[in-house]
């Protein structure tokens, strides 16, 4: 008998900014590629992560093994703004610290309702219902297998589906979870470059892709972008170009200079996203940010960017670039975010690994009970 999907099963992918239990980070390594030259600076980006995220979620850490715990610890240990009670370590082993990508991708349902009357008295009834989690286990390659070996990364979302004792699916099929966002109201933006490239699964056309994502993220609506920006080694992640920030929503850098590479692009990204809808056939809101004036490091452009942001609980992690555009891309998503504090980090050593704050985390979902 065929094993039923996710959404057979009544499965979704939340979005970023519904209520999370946790978000999940892998410790950088020393011995890693990730940041050649630069890793010194590396760590304190990982210890001021778990200071503003610890104050209103859980934490969990992935580490390689005894004498990188220990290091993890002591960096943890030296800082005063940390809540230890809300962080834990995991001997989940991967070689570099990209969990929004080797990470598991958390999906909720809806759980069984459950009575409770003792707790109101004997005239009250308290219905009580938790949502159940589960973990998708898409296959990961290192970006179209750039930078082996990534059998230890792969196995991640395996581990923590067994840490946290819940259901896992696996589809079978490369993807990371940088080349995705959400509504959770059931639209998915993803782009061309990305999933539909050779060096993921070939053996897919652009149809089966779309059937996958509906079956194993409960989702019905797939708006596609084209290209990524230039110097982003995963071969056009979204998360560089535009993000949702409610369910009908979007931004989308921007480039205005008509020279640079990144221009025409996301000049075409732009104007797909104007005429596109969400699940219900209602016109998106679209909102630009800038792009940082160009970063390069040894001759190489880097992928510096605003989209790359985190949504936390309580606050939304943004990269900074020492750009005269770092203020106003905090004033757009603060706006956007009026219930939560926007922080800009400085990450112009972090940029030199490719990858920004949205690419270094997790987010697990909430399953709180509801009271009625």
């Amino acid at each position: 008998m065929p094993q039923l999907t996710p959404r057979e099963l009544g499965y979704r992918m939340p979005a970023e900014w519904e209520p999370h239990a946790a978000t999940w980070l892998t410790w950088p390594r020393r011995d890693g590629i990730s940041f050649p030259g630069r890793f010194d600076h590396i760590p304190a980006y990982w210890v001021r992560m778990v200071e503003l995220l610890s104050a209103a979620e859980e934490v969990h850490i992935n580490t390689f093994d005894d004498a990188h715990e220990a290091e993890t610890r002591w960096h943890l240990d030296k800082s005063r703004n940390c809540m230890p009670e809300r962080v834990f370590l995991h001997r989940f082993p991967a070689y570099e610290p990209w969990c929004r990508d080797h990470g598991p991708i958390f999906l909720t349902r809806p759980g069984p309702d459950r009575w409770r009357s003792d707790a109101l008295g004997p005239d009250t009834r308290m219905r009580l219902r938790a949502d159940t989690l589960a973990v998708v286990d898409w296959g990961y390659n290192a970006w179209g297998g750039k930078y082996p070996p990534f059998d230890l990364d792969d196995a991640v979302p395996q581990h923590v589906a067994r840490s946290l004792d819940v259901p896992l699916f696996q589809p079978g099929v490369i993807l990371e979870g940088g080349s995705i966002d959400v509504n959770g109201q059931g639209t998915l933006i993803t782009t061309e470059a990305c999933l539909l490239h050779s060096n993921r699964n070939p053996h897919l056309e652009r149809g089966e892709i779309e059937r996958l994502l509906r079956d194993f993220l409960g989702v019905q609506h797939i708006l596609w972008l084209g290209d990524g920006i230039a110097g982003d080694d995963t071969d056009g992640h979204v998360d560089d170009l535009a993000r949702f920030v409610n369910p009908t929503t979007v931004v989308a850098v921007v480039e205005d200079d008509p020279a640079d590479e990144n221009h025409k692009p996301l000049t075409e990204n732009l104007r797909r996203l104007r005429t596109m809808t969400d699940q219900d056939g209602k016109a998106l809101r679209i909102v630009t940010l800038p792009m940082p004036r160009p970063v390069f490091h040894g001759g190489q452009r880097l992928p510096a960017c605003y989209a790359n942001f985190y949504v936390a609980n309580a606050i939304v992690l943004v990269p900074t670039f020492d750009d005269p555009a770092d203020a106003r891309a905090i004033e757009i998503l603060q706006r956007l975010f009026p219930d939560r504090r926007v922080v800009g980090i400085p990450s112009l050593d972090l940029i030199w690994g490719l990858g920004a704050f949205h690419c270094i985390t997790q987010q697990q979902p909430a399953c709180a009970a509801d009271f009625i």
